[in-house]
């Protein structure tokens, strides 16, 4: 879950990502007399990913005339970027901006050097806050990208951009009152009513002695802090910071005052207090602060950057599970703590209904030490879906996933070994199952990659070919996820993987997404309530398991990608339509193939409850989901208690880059982060937990350098808010491997410490 506390108002990131690709092939055709601006828009990109240079310069020059004198308008009233609430506003200025970008591509492409680069400077000359939007949710500067494009027409080359010269300042929280208890008795300064009920309520009696009791950033200490002699040094500089672009700072002591401060509500202030006093190594205070959100203000909510909600004393409560596991020294256990939300699964919190006990703390015996990992009994199986491949439930209600009727852990990772200087959004994007750019006849990254151990670029004397399957083989995989489409898989190869390094194949149908198999047009986006697009799909599906069921390496199918958050399709305006289909298409699925199991790649829990009410027949929830370190908090309950199916999480994973810390440091976060995610899976499994894990698929093998655009560039923005170092994704550095300078791409390999966490836990 990414988490966004607020609107960003000034957007300076660029990104293109994977939505685009989509979007340049499968746009609407044609269009009309007297359309919208965005029409033009739209149109435009399609043309161009078509390579249909004149209908290009017929569109964009129609925007322009249309609507360029509003557009210079708009653009001679800014003097920064436009907030992103007001977008409506500044659209038509965007979007004549936007057309000049797609004429200066085209004429770039067709080889009219001077006029592409006329059209580029328009935009930075006329439009240097222009943006232009992607679908996925946010803007990119046009400015910017035309300002690489012509260093490119300039140089043939994109060089990277110099790191910013800012100081980093790095300091930690130094409490000058921590508080007088670990863990605070609440009971001692007031009363708890209504207990696992909606009608909760924790009522201060003695508000001196709990604030006594709790000590600095502790709510309902609200007074320690001023007399903090390093509060008093700074509180001046405090009044013209933003305490959101400070958060994720590394000058923890200075957020921790601005957000001591800031007008934030309180649930909201409190959760990120508690993250500033983690982030500084005080434990014990992070866990009295989380805490507090736990007890005071249960029903706080947030955003995600997808604007679903996010349920703040939810997440206090992972996260003090998962201190107390990291900090067993602590020797304490937070027991019958839940906060249970009624309704919460779509966008609407007016409805919702909180059921809290926040639970208590007691201290861990000996024997608690020793029968942590003891797994309970399963007793007999009680259900079984498929054969070769079967899910099997046990009388205790927990689940596995057997083959050939052995136990089988799902350890998959995504697999697409892209060249650095390839992209989809200019056509360029090979086919890896098939690559072979040295004409050797072997395929070259899937055999011919090899590990730079020094990370000098360089091939040294013992540095050999190993190839991208055998390292996966080193590191545990089991499976990887691929989709039959747009590009047919190899089944030679994908036998091989199977046969020679034991690796099955997940495979899946985008059912609809970007479009894919429902022959819609992306204005529309695919209906799943439409008759025709219901048929497309059905075939595109039935093609799949026809062509593929017979082979040994297929381990599931899954069905979607995330189709709940939108993009090409109406999943997320009509997700009651979108379920139904779905689970239509699974029982077609098993019609063909009853031998395996159906799963859905869902978007975190987004519409637990539609999918729960309308597909009976879908066998697995796989999801992705990004929600941190902690891992995946109440996830597996909801879903147990909701649909009672078992659970694979379809990708998770965080950048090995974040701005103001070094590469090592960022490197080790993204290690931390896996671990903690692959503990939680772990923890989950039949036996343990909720008992409904059946394991996870790593977000991804190697960094993808295409994505924010520019392929020949690692970019290093950060593209929207999330739960990593930075506190930004930056999604061309999520790879378990580095392609290095980018040099000796597809072939070289720095393996990030993340492959050595996986290489241990996998054994």
């Amino acid at each position: 879950m990414l988490i966004k506390m607020r609107r960003i108002s000034k957007l300076k990131i660029s990104f293109l990502g994977r939505s685009l690709i989509f979007m340049l092939c499968f746009l609407p055709k044609g269009f009309s007399q007297g359309q919208d601006s965005g029409e033009y828009v739209n149109q435009g990109w399609e043309q161009l990913g078509k390579r249909n240079f004149e209908k290009v310069y017929e569109l964009t020059d129609k925007c322009i005339a249309e609507f360029k004198k509003d557009a210079d308008k708009i653009s001679h009233s800014l003097r920064d970027f436009p907030p992103q609430e007001k977008e409506d506003v500044y659209k038509v200025m965007n979007d004549v901006a936007t057309c000049y970008f797609i004429k200066g591509e085209a004429l770039m492409r067709e080889g009219k050097i001077e006029e592409a680069v006329e059209a580029f400077n328009t935009i930075i000359e006329k439009y240097p806050y222009a943006q232009a939007w992607d679908p996925r949710g946010w803007f990119w500067s046009l400015k910017e990208k035309a300002e690489i494009t012509l260093k490119k027409l300039k140089t043939g080359i994109i060089e990277e951009e110099e790191e910013e010269k800012e100081k980093v300042v790095i300091t930690k929280i130094v409490l000058a009152d921590p508080g007088k208890e670990f863990p605070v008795n609440y009971e001692n300064y007031g009363k708890f009513s209504g207990l696992g009920t909606k009608d909760y309520k924790y009522l201060i009696e003695n508000p001196e002695g709990l604030s006594s009791a709790c000590g600095e950033g502790v709510y309902p200490n609200t007074t320690s802090f001023r007399y903090d002699p390093e509060f008093i040094k700074v509180k001046k500089r405090l009044f013209k910071l933003d305490h959101w672009k400070i958060l994720n700072s590394r000058d923890l002591s200075l957020a921790f005052y601005k957000w001591n401060i800031c007008g934030e509500p309180w649930g909201v202030k409190q959760f990120y207090l508690a993250d500033l006093l983690e982030r500084s190594g005080l434990i014990k205070q992070a866990i009295k602060a989380y805490y507090a959100v736990v007890v005071h203000f249960p029903q706080a909510y947030g955003k995600t950057y997808w604007g679903t909600p996010w349920y703040i004393g939810r997440a206090a409560i992972t996260r003090i599970k998962y201190l107390l596991k990291r900090h067993p020294e602590l020797g304490l256990e937070l027991k019958s703590s839940y906060i249970k939300v009624i309704n919460g699964f779509d966008h609407d919190v007016s409805n919702d209904i909180f059921i809290v006990n926040p639970g208590r703390f007691v201290k861990k015996r000996i024997m608690d030490f020793f029968n942590f990992k003891k797994k309970r009994c399963l007793g007999k199986v009680k259900k079984e879906i498929g054969s070769k491949v079967k899910l099997a439930q046990y009388e205790s209600g927990d689940w596995r996933l057997l083959v050939d009727n052995q136990p089988f852990i799902i350890k998959g990772i995504t697999y697409a070994p892209t060249r650095v200087g390839e992209s989809p959004d200019e056509g360029t994007l090979s086919q890896w199952m098939t690559q072979d750019i040295n004409n050797n006849g072997l395929i070259d990254a899937p055999f011919e990659a090899w590990v730079d151990k020094n990370r000098n670029n360089k091939k040294d004397e013992d540095e050999k070919e190993i190839g991208d399957f055998t390292l996966l083989k080193k590191m545990g995989v089991n499976c990887i996820r691929i989709y039959h489409q747009p590009h047919k898989p190899d089944k030679q190869l994908l036998r091989k993987l199977y046969k020679d390094y034991g690796i099955m194949v997940i495979m899946g149908d985008f059912l609809g997404k970007y479009t894919l198999g429902s022959g819609a047009e992306w204005s529309e986006g695919t209906d799943y309530s439409n008759p025709e697009h219901q048929e497309n799909m059905l075939k595109s599906v039935r093609e799949m398991v026809e062509e593929f069921k017979d082979e040994p390496y297929i381990l599931i199918w899954v069905l979607g990608n995330e189709n709940v958050y939108g993009l090409g399709c109406n999943a997320d305006k009509d997700p009651e339509s979108f379920a139904k289909f779905l689970n239509r298409a699974a029982k077609l699925i098993k019609e063909l193939d009853p031998a395996r199991p159906v799963g859905v790649v869902w978007g975190d829990t987004l519409y637990l409850d539609v999918f729960s009410k309308y597909c009976p027949d879908v066998d697995i929830f796989g999801t992705n989901a990004y929600r941190g370190k902690y891992g995946f908090g109440f996830l597996w309950s909801d879903v147990k208690e909701y649909c009672d199916k078992p659970v694979v999480i379809t990708e998770f994973g965080a950048p090995a880059y974040a701005q103001g810390w070094s590469l090592e440091e960022a490197e080790d976060f993204q290690a931390e982060y896996h671990q903690g995610c692959w503990e939680d899976i772990q923890n989950n499994l039949a036996g343990y937990g909720e008992g409904n894990a059946l394991g996870g698929i790593v977000f991804e093998w190697l960094d993808e350098w295409w994505k924010a655009y520019e392929p020949f560039y690692h970019d290093k923005k950060g593209l929207f808010n999330g739960p990593f170092l930075d506190g930004y994704m930056h999604e061309e550095w999520l790879g378990l491997c580095s392609q290095g300078d980018g040099r000796d791409s597809p072939f070289l390999r720095q393996l990030r410490k993340a492959y050595f966490i996986y290489k241990r836990l996998w054994k």
